[in-house]
């Protein structure tokens, strides 16, 4: 770890020497620098502390072995603890800063919730969902936007797309991909039945032009005019937008919009982020071949949720633990503080790995 700690620290040196004469960078160099160092100093803070509590535990121990006074010796007993006890937290908060960074953690997400097994209850339940990340954002100040929504005469959602925007969004709404199980009495249920229902989400990072390019000649695009409930027709023109991204077979289609441009654009977003998050997650799954990731693996096919509405319990099976107060927690109240938890277990999953890496290092 002391070695980690000392390349962390020359590193840091090495990049403050450089902008001591800025006039020698160019000004991609320079601006890099300042990006590199903006990066790296936080934890090369951590890393400096930790080295010079590990020399005063040297230094007080040593001081010990050669002291030959017993009240000396008393008070260096005590200073060894203080110190040993710094350090510990020290390293502790060495180990934090050398965990892995996602870069997807920062950007914004592209939410896609869609009715599975249950009919008319899934297609309200995948509704409810809908709602709880729309609330969940309000209260984060994030901004929505809805790409698509296909609804039910019910006014369930068969299928729904919403593009969210604002300060790490995806590193709070990732362990949201997998199947949500809902289990309560339906509103068309007259004998008061308890039923049992399932909607999917996917949480994507949102990927940008500069993420992911998209050569023109792999997509067929497909015109239409877009349809309402029972396919009667919304629009007279062929605004609808189909579009198949052939090297993947991933298909995106439009039709909210009027325009056809419009469509189009909502559709190539939505293409790029499936084909960042595919990327995405075939490195994870080189850099982690030997292990399974428990939270946060995208998994889709996962249960991840259970809504258990007569017992008023919600359960993650990932971190197998309940929570009560389901009505908060579709009002977005309450979701907060089950991100939190799944944030800590993602923290100490990690933070196991490192120790790990490092005793096999040592």
């Amino acid at each position: 770890m002391r070695t980690r700690a000392e390349k962390i620290i020359a590193k840091k040196n090495t990049l403050e020497k450089k902008l001591l004469d800025p006039l020698k960078l160019s000004k991609e160099d320079l601006l890099q620098t300042q990006k590199d160092l903006a990066e790296i100093v936080k934890i090369a803070e951590c890393a400096e502390r930790y080295v010079r509590l590990l020399d005063d535990k040297r230094d007080v121990e040593e001081e010990m072995v050669h002291s030959g006074s017993a009240e000396w010796k008393d008070y260096l007993k005590k200073e060894l603890v203080s110190v040993s006890e710094q350090l510990e937290t020290a390293q502790n908060d060495l180990k934090v800063g050398l965990l892995p960074k996602d870069r997807a953690d920062q950007k914004n997400a592209i939410v896609e919730v869609r009715a599975g097994t249950g009919g008319d209850e899934a297609a309200l339940f995948a509704a409810d969902l809908v709602r709880m990340y729309t609330r969940y954002a309000a209260r984060k100040q994030w901004q929505v936007e809805v790409l698509s929504a296909s609804e039910t005469e019910m006014h369930g959602v068969k299928e729904a797309i919403l593009a969210i925007k604002g300060k790490n969004v995806f590193e709070n709404l990732k362990f949201e991909s997998g199947g949500h199980r809902v289990q309560r009495v339906p509103e068309t249920e007259s004998q008061g039945r308890v039923h049992t229902s399932a909607a999917t989400v996917a949480v994507l990072p949102e990927a940008e032009e500069v993420d992911i390019s998209i050569d023109a000649n792999d997509l067929r695009v497909d015109v239409f005019r877009s349809s309402g409930p029972g396919g009667q027709s919304v629009n007279t023109t062929d605004s609808a937008v189909r579009i198949t991204h052939i090297p993947t077979g991933i298909v995106v289609q439009q039709q909210d919009e009027k325009s056809q441009h419009k469509n189009k654009d909502k559709a190539l977003k939505i293409l790029r982020s499936r084909l960042y998050e595919l990327e995405r997650m075939r490195q994870m799954e080189e850099r982690s071949s030997d292990r399974k990731q428990k939270v946060g693996s995208g998994d889709r096919s996962e249960r991840i949720r259970t809504y258990n509405f007569p017992q008023d319990r919600f359960v993650d099976h990932r971190i197998n633990k309940r929570f009560s107060d389901l009505k908060g927690i579709l009002a977005g109240e309450k979701l907060n503080d089950i991100i939190e938890e799944l944030l800590e277990h993602e923290r100490a999953e990690k933070l196991l790995q490192v120790t790990e890496d490092y005793m096999d290092d040592s």
